[in-house]
């Protein structure tokens, strides 16, 4: 497998957190080789002080530029063209590396991604996937971003696109596709969901209609489809309210003896509830129905969570995701 280029330089943490990700990434898997983009001297003052074993499968790349959080997608393609997170995109494009991976702004990645990669034939955007824990494992949910507006057609990509994630590469024989809605019946939402589900039901796919937003962890479906804009205040929504979870329980644990000891018995199951709910092991979302394999990391991640989303592209790559969804969209244009 060729190296995952990782743009080390944008996000919300600092570079050194994404560097720290990268390494935990090489630990997990001997496999596994990396091109770090970024400041040049930064990245050889890092390298040089690790093992020699190490120093082989990583390899600094020089970027001069950054593009920030508050950056306007078309000004990194035109002023920053040599920033780490386009150098790293790049060199998917090259053919230098299998993926890339980025914390940086959504927006920017997205734009910069289209711009140099192109979408695959028959996709018009693409969209960002990630699993979503779920009563019955995970569900697959996109868009997460990469377009705050969707069309019907887009949407019916987005589930084409997604049944083809659950079944070639995480092995489900017949995904279940919901579109997510206000309610299940098929008089409500807008127009757009409701063009939408009659193109759905109109595919070979097993489209299983409206589902509302409880459905996503339910165990319903497989896949749930939205628009960017929809699918990210959801899943910032899922964040915060694990967040706020965790910290009630700790305060109630906190609030007396008699809590702090039923704390203490009950520490066993709720550190395995806890690590199963993790949002850092759901970190790294592949930006699907591009001529390459892009993966958008959460911008605040940490070295943990920054090495899942390496993880994920390793395992894009390995199953040939991008692959994949081109042979499949080719099969269905032809069906069709």
């Amino acid at each position: 497998m060729l190296p995952i280029a990782i743009d080390v330089m944008s996000g919300d943490s600092e570079p050194h957190e994404y560097v720290a990700g990268a390494l935990r990434a090489l630990a997990d898997d001997p496999e596994l080789r990396v091109l770090l983009v970024g400041d040049g001297q930064l990245l050889s003052t890092t390298l040089a002080s690790l093992p020699a074993a190490t120093r082989e499968r990583a390899i600094a790349v020089p970027a001069s530029q950054v593009v920030a959080m508050d950056d306007k997608p078309r000004e990194a393609i035109r002023h920053k063209k040599d920033s780490s997170m386009r150098v790293a995109i790049d060199l998917v494009h090259e053919g230098r590396a299998c993926a890339a991976v980025s914390a940086g702004n959504t927006g920017a990645l997205t734009a910069i991604a289209h711009f140099v990669l192109r979408t695959l034939p028959g996709v018009e955007r693409a969209a960002i996937i990630s699993p979503i824990p779920a009563a019955h494992g995970h569900t697959h949910m996109l868009d997460l971003g990469a377009n705050t507006k969707a069309t019907p057609e887009q949407l019916r990509q987005f589930a084409a696109m997604g049944t083809i994630i659950a079944r070639d590469v995480y092995g489900l024989a017949a995904p279940r596709i919901g579109l997510l809605n206000i309610g299940e019946e098929d008089m409500k939402g807008h127009e757009v969901v409701q063009s939408a589900h009659a193109l759905l039901l109109q595919t070979g796919l097993n489209y299983v209609g409206f589902v509302e937003g409880d459905d996503i962890f339910s165990g319903a479906v497989d896949v749930v489809v939205t628009d960017g804009f929809t699918g990210n205040v959801a899943l910032k929504t899922m964040e915060g309210v694990a967040g706020l979870i965790a910290d009630r329980m700790r305060q109630e644990f906190q609030a007396s003896w008699a809590a702090r000891v039923a704390g203490l018995i009950a520490r066993p199951v709720l550190r395995r509830a806890a690590a199963g709910l993790d949002p850092r092991r759901y970190n790294g979302a592949c930006m699907v129905g591009l001529a390459g394999i892009v993966v958008k990391s959460h911008g605040r991640a940490d070295s943990v969570a920054f090495s899942r989303a390496i993880g994920t592209a390793a395992l894009a790559a390995r199953r040939g995701l991008t692959e994949h969804i081109a042979h499949a969209l080719q099969a269905q244009g032809a069906a069709s």
